[in-house]
């Protein structure tokens, strides 16, 4: 199944990503050595983002990794990785802001967001079926097909990349709207401003640009599977 344009397809996003972490992590790195003049630190930015949207029932946490930020919709907290948590740079509140945002996306509703989460139990079943039928084709081409047949196989594959494409372009508006609320709070808080605003905004948008190299990435691959099924058929 991993035939010569489906490799060159990995392999053209999997340098796309590459390039893109390889360039978020340099920004961060830069702009961790921007220090806010408040002196305040990732998680005291982020419980004044919170509290300044009224929202009280959101906890900031610390966990570990690198670049492992988020927001767990099903808990209300909003986990911060230590560099992040006790950083007081421009890098530390840009992503603490940013992360938050999506705590205000949930607390005010926000569409998108709900139609991500709703969407994750069915990308979750569609990763095990993906899983399933490619270990079958791993194990033995023979195999496959006294289970069903090949074409069968294509529809199922089909599917479940347009449930991942569904669900990484559904991610898109969700993030770049997390990064403007967070923008525009910390230019009105007093927390960024003028050369450091550029900073932060430039940080959140090579963040973002991961998630559209993603979204690209699953929709070439399903059309990939698609003009494969639709050669079989002609």
């Amino acid at each position: 199944m991993m035939n010569f344009p489906l490799l060159l397809i990995f392999i053209f996003f999997a340098l796309a990503s590459w390039l893109v972490s390889s360039q978020l992590k340099s920004r961060f790195k830069r702009y961790s050595k921007s220090y806010l003049q408040s002196g305040l630190s990732g998680c005291d930015v982020a419980e004044k983002m919170l509290r300044d949207h009224g929202i009280t029932d959101v906890r900031v946490l610390s966990v570990t990794g690198r670049l492992s930020d988020h927001y767990n919709p099903a808990n209300k907290t909003v986990n911060l990785s230590a560099e992040v948590y006790n950083g007081r740079s421009v890098a530390s509140a840009a992503v603490a802001a940013h992360e938050c945002g999506h705590a205000v996306q949930h607390a005010q509703a926000y569409a998108p967001l709900k139609l991500r989460s709703a969407l994750v139990p069915l990308q979750n079943v569609s990763a095990r079926l993906l899983n399933i039928i490619f270990i079958s084709m791993f194990v033995g081409a023979f195999l496959l097909p006294n289970l069903i047949s090949f074409d069968l196989a294509l529809l199922v594959i089909i599917a479940c990349y347009g449930v991942f494409t569904l669900f990484a372009f559904i991610t898109l508006p969700v993030e770049i709207n997390a990064t403007h609320r967070a923008l525009l709070w910390l230019n009105r808080a007093g927390i960024t401003g003028g050369q450091q605003q550029a900073e932060a905004k430039d940080a959140l948008k090579w963040a973002a640009y991961t998630y559209v190299v993603a979204a690209l990435s699953a929709l070439a691959t399903l059309l990939y599977y698609v003009m494969l099924f639709v050669g079989r058929r002609d």
